[in-house]
């Protein structure tokens, strides 16, 4: 499902799109490897006045994959059992276990990732709020909205357990 986050790098010389997906990449990577070694008490902590917690996060940025790389160009979404728009994407309920959301960040990456590499950066699709976006447009917006997570996760894992860094050495 992932690659080793020490691995993932934007290549230097790339093409447009391809160093985009690198860069989304990297950062998809980092939010996982910020749950690994941690018990289902840990990765729920509220750590934040506001709820954050890192599995809510986890659960958020899959809702947003889903979202915006296949709701906005027509692609199928699974369905949800849980409603995005009500902020309930942001904290994992009692009977969510951490398997169940990881694997679901894990289908939204793939959905994803299939409309990446299926369509050209200026194909051009309608947001949830109406909106004509660009593929290009979309993966910029991801790779800030999953490094700014991966960053709040960076600090909420270094509360829980000082364990701190962007990505994963290597």
């Amino acid at each position: 499902m992932t690659t080793n986050p020490g691995t993932v790098r934007v290549p230097y010389t790339g093409g447009e799109k391809e160093s985009l997906h690198a860069s989304l990449n990297r950062h998809r990577d980092a939010v996982l490897w910020k749950l690994e070694g941690l018990d289902d008490e840990q990765v729920r902590r509220v750590m934040t006045p506001s709820g954050t917690n890192l599995l809510g996060l986890v659960k958020h940025l899959a809702s947003v994959e889903y979202g915006w790389f296949c709701s906005t160009f027509g692609r199928e979404v699974e369905p949800l059992w849980f409603d995005p728009f009500k902020a309930e994407d942001m904290s994992a309920g009692q009977g969510e276990t951490t398997a169940q959301i990881v694997e679901f960040y894990g289908r939204a990456r793939a959905a994803a990732d299939r409309t990446i590499d299926e369509l050209s950066l200026d194909d051009l699709g309608k947001s949830w709020n109406g909106t004509t976006v660009s593929l290009r447009w979309v993966l910029i917006r991801m790779v800030e909205e999953t490094s700014r997570h991966a960053g709040h996760m960076d600090i909420v894992r270094e509360l829980i357990d000082g364990g701190a860094g962007d990505h994963r050495p290597g």
